[in-house]
C-alpha cells in the first residue's frame, strides 16, 4: 500500500485530477448537444435514441472494468481509459445521423464507464486507508470540472464550432492524462490491510445479505444518476427550447447544475459526519424532488435556473455515497455492481425523456428525475435497519462506526456506536 501520508496525498491529488478531467469532458460535450442535434437533423426520440449510446456503452463496460482492475491494478486502467475517453470525444462533430451519432458515443460511452469503474476502485481503496468519508472531495472534483467544461461551453458556443471546441476538448485531455497519469502510476494503490480476501472476488463469493445491500446502493445511484444524465443531456435544450433561453443561458443551466453540486460535495465530508449517510441521502433525495419540480415546470429561465441548482445541491452526496459503500463491501467487484446499475439509469434517462417528450412534453418528462429521487429517498428508508448491520471491516472501532451506512462519522459519536 502507499506507506506514508505524503504518498497518499500524491495519490489523492493524482485521482482527483482524473475526476475532474473526467467531469470537464463530459460537460464539453453536453454543452453541444443542442448544435449536434441540429446539424443530425435528429428528432427528440431519435436524440435520445443515439445518446443511449454513452450509457450502453458505459453499462456494458463496466463489469469488465472490474475484472481488468483486478487483475492490472486500477492505477493502469484509469490512464488507459483516460486516453480512449479524450480521443473519442472529438468524434460526436463528425457525425450527419442519429445512427453515426449513437455509434461514435458508444465508443465515448465505453470509455467514460471504464475510468468510472477505476478511479472510483481506487479512491474507495483511499478512504478505507485514511479512515475519513472523503469520497464526497473526489465527485466534487468531477462537478468542478463540469462546471468549468459547461462554462467555457457556454462562452464559445456562439463562436466556435462543436468541432474545433471538442478537438481542443481532446488536446487539453490528453495533456492533462499525461502530467496527472505519469503521477498516478508512480502511486503505489491505497491497500487497506484489514480487508477481507473476498471484497475483491467476484460477486458469487460474498453472502447474499452482502450482496443484496450492494444492489441496493446500486439502486439509489441508479435514481440519483438519472437525475444527473438528466440535467446533462436535456436542461440545456429544455431552456433554450421551452423558456426561449440563448444557446449561451441554455449552457448556463447545466453550470448552475454542476456549480451547486460542487458547492455540496465540498461540503460532504463535514456533512457524512455530522449526519451519518442514510440522513444524508434523505435531506439530499428530498431536496431534489422540490429542486427539480422548480426547474422543469418554472415559466421563465430564471427560476428554471434556481431550480436546477436547488436539484444539484440535492444529489450532491446521494451518488458518492452509494458507491463508496457498495466499494467497502466488495472492492473492485461492488464498485462494478452499483456503478453498472447507476449507470444504468443514464441508460434509462435519455431514451425515457426523449420519448416522454414526445408524447408529453420536455417539461414534463423532467419531472420524472424528482420522482426517482424520492423513490432513492423510499430505499435508503427502508433498508436502513439491513444497513446498519452490514458488515465492517476496519481494525478499530471508531473506524467501524465510520463504515456504517446510517450513523455519522464523528469519531466521537461512532466509538459509542455498537460493534
Amino acid at each position: 500500500m502507499a506507506g506514508t501520508r505524503d504518498d497518499l496525498t500524491r495519490l489523492r491529488i493524482a485521482l482527483t485530477a482524473f475526476f475532474a478531467l473526467d467531469g470537464f469532458v463530459f460537460a464539453g460535450w453536453v454543452v453541444r448537444i443542442p448544435a449536434i442535434k441540429e446539424q443530425t437533423g435528429a428528432s427528440a426520440s431519435a436524440l435520445g435514441l443515439a445518446l443511449l449510446g454513452v450509457s450502453a456503452g458505459a453499462v456494458v463496460t463496466m463489469t469488465l472494468t472490474g475484472r481488468l482492475v483486478r487483475r492490472y491494478g486500477s492505477h493502469p486502467v484509469t490512464v488507459a481509459c483516460a486516453v480512449l475517453l479524450c480521443l473519442s470525444i472529438a468524434l460526436p462533430p463528425l457525425t450527419h445521423s442519429a445512427l453515426a451519432l449513437g455509434a461514435v458515443l458508444l465508443v465515448f460511452g465505453s470509455a467514460y464507464g471504464g475510468i468510472n469503474v477505476a478511479f472510483n476502485s481506487a479512491a474507495v481503496d483511499l478512504v478505507a486507508v485514511l479512515g475519513r468519508p472523503i469520497m464526497p472531495s473526489f465527485h466534487a472534483a468531477f462537478s468542478l470540472g463540469g462546471m468549468v467544461g459547461a462554462g467555457l461551453g457556454g462562452l464559445v458556443a456562439g463562436s466556435l464550432s462543436p468541432t474545433r471546441h471538442l478537438l481542443a476538448l481532446t488536446v487539453t485531455g490528453l495533456l492533462v492524462t499525461l502530467f496527472a497519469g505519469r503521477a498516478l502510476l508512480r502511486c503505489e494503490p491505497a491497500a487497506p490491510p484489514d480487508r477481507a480476501p473476498a471484497q475483491d472476488a467476484a460477486p458469487h463469493h460474498r453472502d447474499r445479505r452482502t450482496r443484496r445491500l450492494v444492489v441496493t446502493f446500486g439502486l439509489i445511484a441508479l435514481c440519483t444518476a438519472y437525475g444527473e444524465g438528466a440535467m446533462a443531456d436535456w436542461g440545456a435544450l429544455h431552456l433554450e427550447q421551452d423558456l426561449d433561453a440563448s444557446p449561451g443561458l441554455a449552457a448556463a443551466g447545466y453550470s448552475c447544475f454542476a456549480l451547486a453540486m460542487t458547492v455540496g460535495r465540498l461540503t460532504g465530508t463535514t456533512l457524512l459526519e455530522r449526519l451519518g449517510r442514510t440522513a444524508t441521502v434523505v435531506a439530499g433525495g428530498t431536496t431534489a424532488v422540490a429542486g427539480m419540480l422548480l426547474g422543469s415546470l418554472a415559466p421563465s429561465v430564471w427560476p428554471a435556473l434556481f431550480g436546477f441548482a436547488i436539484t444539484g445541491l440535492g444529489l450532491a452526496n446521494i451518488f458518492p455515497v452509494a458507491i463508496e459503500r457498495a466499494g467497502a463491501l466488495g472492492g473492485p467487484s461492488g464498485v462494478a455492481t452499483a456503478s453498472t446499475l447507476g449507470y444504468g439509469g443514464m441508460l434509462l434517462g435519455p431514451p425515457a425523456i426523449g420519448f416522454m417528450a414526445d408524447w408529453l412534453s420536455l417539461s414534463a418528462a423532467l419531472t420524472s428525475v424528482a420522482v426517482l429521487a424520492a423513490v432513492a429517498v423510499l430505499v435508503a428508508v427502508a433498508t436502513r435497519r439491513d444497513a446498519r448491520r452490514c458488515p465492517a471491516e476496519p481494525h478499530d472501532a471508531a473506524s467501524a462506526g465510520r463504515r456504517r451506512w446510517d450513523l455519522p462519522s464523528s469519531p466521537l459519536r461512532a466509538a459509542d456506536s455498537p460493534p
